[in-house]
């Protein structure tokens, strides 16, 4: 939400009301900006303004940021007509500006962060700034060295014109791998393994640009991000 902004624009995102209900609510006289009861809705307004709305002061939140340890069954969008979505599992006010940085699949479990701010979700999902998401896999088949080479150097997707980005890739055991890849691509960890003539069988993210997923936090719950974990994204 940029500032300033007309009086009925902060009104319908703080108290998440609907625009006609806004203006009704205006014209009874129930508004007040620094103390004036206001009748128009078109006055521009700053968050250091105090403003009430029956007796009750609104107030924007600002910029906040969340990460979210995704169980499997959610999707990460706003709405979802036939899977409960991630944004089911914040209970927290004003939350139709939030976007996921970074999506995972229905099936996927892990790190996901939440935020309203598009400029520091930009840092993490744009591809020109490379930032490492690491994934924990198992996978049907047992991994060889050559296999982790093979993801190491890039590999190529099917329907793709280019072979993925250099990764980074560490064996936990025959069948389980620690795999860090900078770039987005659709299904990207289950195409890489699929390229290399094997599946992933479990898929789970424990860490963004640096951020890593606070392991107190069990599946379902979250957390806002401390100020050290905000910068990191920023900072690389």
């Amino acid at each position: 939400m940029k500032f300033p902004c007309r009086l009925e624009k902060f009104l319908s995102h703080v108290a998440e009301m609907p625009r006609s209900k806004v203006k009704i609510n205006i014209k009874k006289g129930l508004v007040t900006v620094n103390g004036n009861v206001v009748k128009k809705g078109d006055i521009q307004v700053t968050p250091a303004d105090h403003i009430t709305f029956d007796g009750k002061r609104l107030e924007y939140l600002g910029l906040r940021y969340y990460m979210l340890n995704k169980p499997q069954g959610y999707v990460c969008a706003n709405s979802d007509e036939l899977h409960p979505t991630v944004f089911d599992l914040i209970e927290e006010p004003n939350l139709k500006d939030f976007h996921v940085a970074g999506r995972l699949d229905i099936d996927t479990t892990g790190l996901v962060l939440l935020t309203n701010d598009g400029d520091w979700s930009h840092q993490i999902t744009s591809p020109k700034k490379q930032k490492f998401k690491t994934y924990v896999l198992e996978s049907r088949d047992e991994l060889t060295e050559e296999a982790l080479t093979q993801l190491e150097q890039g590999v190529e997707l099917h329907g793709e014109r280019q072979a993925t980005l250099p990764a980074k890739a560490e064996l936990i055991d025959k069948f389980a791998l620690r795999l860090s890849i900078c770039e987005g691509k659709y299904h990207q960890v289950k195409r890489m393994l699929a390229a290399i003539g094997n599946q992933v069988v479990e898929l789970h993210r424990e860490n963004i640009a640096g951020i890593e997923l606070d392991p107190t936090l069990a599946e379902g719950e979250y957390r806002p991000l401390t100020d050290e974990e905000i910068s990191i994204i920023n900072a690389n």
